[in-house]
């Protein structure tokens, strides 16, 4: 690979934005993005009303119901290097695409709520991230509100999360006392609600303003110099080696919502956040400077746009160079394949893009060629990455359609919905009805709404209830073994399982059948 080639690849920032649902992950990306210079304004997702929406909520329910229920790709360039954002939805009822999302990202920003904390999801998320050694950024929201004290979030990070923290900056009071930042690492102090040329105050050595300001007024100023000695004297040194290694987080606050912080945020973030990082492959470590073309579908996404009900496929490069109109192979089936048609993303608008590199994410027009975890190379024939997790879904219903004159419509939009992992679907062993299968209750809701709107066809859903799934080998399916709190079905792949009705119902299965092993997914 050549040198401008290798700093090409270094340039690339690609991360996503976790959080629990309401913390305000999806303002910040608005935020990110308006410094990015690829919107002009950032609405707030409270805007229903107002018909204002999110730039990342692209999907017509995330617009009515101010929620983010899939992954959105944004991309811009910043400072000299190019951003690569995935906003994923925070909800836990999506967390397989999420999950997901986090093995094609190089680093992770962090949303809390200062008034919260920790709260559930992020910890899950978290757990993936720490688990896959993701370097992880913290972005303490909302501090234009009231909230928990900054040390006690501080101590809720390193005792809930088990991770060093190091604030790189400190707030100045809260809510309606909110006064500034005081920014560690650039050595000012970052003023709430000033104007432009006032908004950065520099610090002296000894740690003060250099000159004489109304801030120092403020009830909280002396307490914020009190409490930035006591992280210097008894808190974490900070560590860049440490960060990359997953061990220890940079925390920010600020406001998302008004705008404070953000811009001081994404300016550090830029300098510490790593370069495309190397990827576990069947043949071994990929790294990025790889001069071979490789990368993986993470992401599977019908109906971007309404008007031509195309389907995108999301792949992260992994290593070398990406050029349209290049041949690769599809090493799931041997395949040869020409990539002519590709696109970059700014949520659902795109433009064509004739070229990338490791770490960046583009979309590759879908006829159904791909899959999730399919890997795509001009290099090793046999070259095929990590799997991508699936998870065993906990709830299941019957489906069918209400007009049996459109059938077409139906299976269409069944068959595209469950490739793109929003779904899982099962048949019934000898009749072959549809059953599917979600992980929460909310994906049953989105894909009712999607299979009406994107393939107008109206369907029925019974629940069967929760169930426990339960795969088997081919040679042990046997209907014989069904009983009432066992039922024997395929997956897509017409691979069989068992649902059973609770763990009772296993643990009397493999008393009776001590020679098949179940398995399950995540």
């Amino acid at each position: 690979m050549s040198q401008d080639l290798q700093k090409e690849v270094a340039s690339r920032k690609t991360f996503a934005i976790i959080s629990h649902p309401d913390a305000g992950k999806t303002t910040i990306t608005e935020q990110l993005l308006l410094f990015g210079g690829v919107i002009r304004s950032a609405g707030t997702v409270k805007g229903k009303k107002s018909g204002k929406f999110a730039t990342s909520d692209w999907m017509e329910i995330e617009k009515q119901r101010g929620i983010s229920v899939t992954s959105s790709v944004m991309q811009f360039d910043y400072n000299g290097s190019r951003i690569n954002i995935l906003d994923t939805p925070g909800h836990s009822d999506f967390s397989e695409d999420t999950y997901r999302t986090l093995m094609a990202v190089d680093s992770a920003v962090m949303v809390i709520d200062a008034a919260k904390g920790i709260e559930a999801q992020t910890l899950k998320l978290f757990k993936v991230c720490r688990m896959r050694g993701i370097p992880i950024f913290t972005f303490i929201n909302k501090m234009d509100r009231q909230g928990k004290m900054p040390l006690e979030l501080l101590a809720e990070l390193e005792e809930v999360l088990g991770i060093e923290s190091y604030p790189m900056n400190w707030p100045i009071g809260m809510g309606k006392e909110l006064a500034g930042l005081y920014d560690r690492y650039h050595r000012v102090i970052e003023q709430y609600r000033s104007e432009e040329d006032e908004r950065f105050l520099p610090l002296g050595e000894d740690g003060d303003l250099k000159e004489a300001h109304a801030i120092q007024k403020s009830l909280y100023y002396d307490q914020a110099l009190e409490e930035i000695m006591l992280l210097d004297e008894a808190g974490n040194d900070f560590s860049r080696e440490r960060i990359i290694a997953g061990e220890q987080t940079p925390v920010f606050f600020g406001s998302a919502l008004t705008n404070f912080g953000v811009e001081t945020f994404l300016r550090t973030f830029v300098d510490f956040a790593p370069a495309p990082s190397s990827h576990e492959s069947n043949e071994g470590v990929i790294e990025a400077d790889n001069p071979k073309f490789s990368g993986f579908i993470f992401k599977i996404q019908a109906n971007m746009n309404p008007a031509h009900r195309d389907r995108i496929a999301f792949i992260r490069i992994c290593s070398g160079e990406f050029e349209r109109g290049m041949n690769v192979t599809l090493t799931r089936t041997g395949k040869s394949m020409k990539l002519a048609n590709s696109t970059q993303f700014m949520a659902d608008d795109r433009e064509t893009v004739n070229r990338a590199v490791a770490g960046d994410i583009i979309g590759l027009y879908d006829t159904g060629n791909y899959q999730i975890g399919d890997t795509i190379t001009n290099g090793s024939k046999k070259l095929e990455f990590e799997k991508l997790p699936q998870f065993t879904p906990e709830l299941f219903m019957r489906v069918y359609a209400k007009n049996v004159m459109k059938q077409k419509h139906f299976h269409k939009g069944v068959e595209q919905l469950v490739q793109e992992g929003a779904i899982q679907l099962f048949k019934t062993w000898r009749t072959e009805e549809y059953i599917i299968g979600a992980v929460g209750q909310l994906q049953f809701e989105v894909f009712e709404h999607r299979m009406r709107g994107e393939y107008n066809s109206e369907i029925r859903m019974e629940p069967i209830g929760k169930k426990i799934a339960r795969w088997v080998k081919e040679e042990d399916a046997d209907e014989k073994l069904s009983t009432a709190r066992s039922m024997l079905v395929k997956d897509r792949f017409d691979q069989p399982l068992f649902l059973f009705e609770n763990e009772f119902a296993i643990n009397w299965f493999n008393d009776k059948n001590p020679d098949i092993e179940l398995t399950s997914l995540l």
